[in-house]
């Protein structure tokens, strides 16, 4: 009886596993994304600039840049992103040089975290609009930095940034739908 018991318990054991099923674990899934339709309009308001953005981002007064005007935020709410917009007069040579330096200091922080930071010269002299546009790949906090001049008179410098982990693989296609954005508004961009 020992062995019958012991024949029917190995047989059951032996059937339980079959080939036929093999189980792996499903990757990890994120939200989907519904991405709106670009359309534009147009910012022009008491500050000395003017561009497009979309329809689906709201500007407001930062509220942490106390006594300065024309510092704004793009915020992408769909996204949870905010793109930082802050305005300097330029009065000087040695205001121009520091206020571009920073631009500088700022991007190359991300250093840490950053895999790449690439530099892209924006260079509109109809519009006498220059300066440079930060790409930073990796899991950096911001992804795009950039600065516009005329060289003489004004400086903006924008900061995008997500309020979530900075996670490339989870907000990468978010970023580059964004950053279609972020072109347009510079190409866009002019000086009052």
């Amino acid at each position: 009886m020992r062995i019958i018991a012991i024949i029917s318990v190995l047989l059951l054991l032996l059937s339980a596993c079959s080939n036929e099923a093999d189980y792996s674990p499903k990757p990890r899934g994120y939200f989907r994304i519904y991405y709106p339709e670009k359309v534009y309009r147009q910012y022009n308001e008491s500050c000395p600039y003017s561009f497009q953005y979309p329809v689906y981002a709201d500007i407001s007064a930062d509220p942490k840049a106390v006594n300065k005007s024309c510092w704004i935020n793009m915020n992408f709410k769909q996204f949870n992103g905010i793109l930082h917009l802050s305005y300097q007069p330029v009065t000087s040579k040695k205001i121009f040089n520091e206020l571009v330096e920073d631009a500088h200091t700022f991007a190359f922080k991300h250093t840490v975290k950053a895999t790449s930071i690439d530099e892209g010269y924006i260079n509109y002299p109809d519009r006498k609009v220059y300066g440079l546009y930060y790409t930073i790949d990796g899991n950096a906090a911001s992804s795009i930095q950039f600065f516009l001049t005329d060289s003489t008179k004004h400086y903006l410098r924008g900061a995008l940034y997500f309020s979530s982990e900075p996670r490339l693989d989870s907000i990468q296609p978010v970023l580059d739908f964004v950053k279609k954005d972020v072109d347009v508004m510079i190409k866009s961009f002019k000086w009052k």
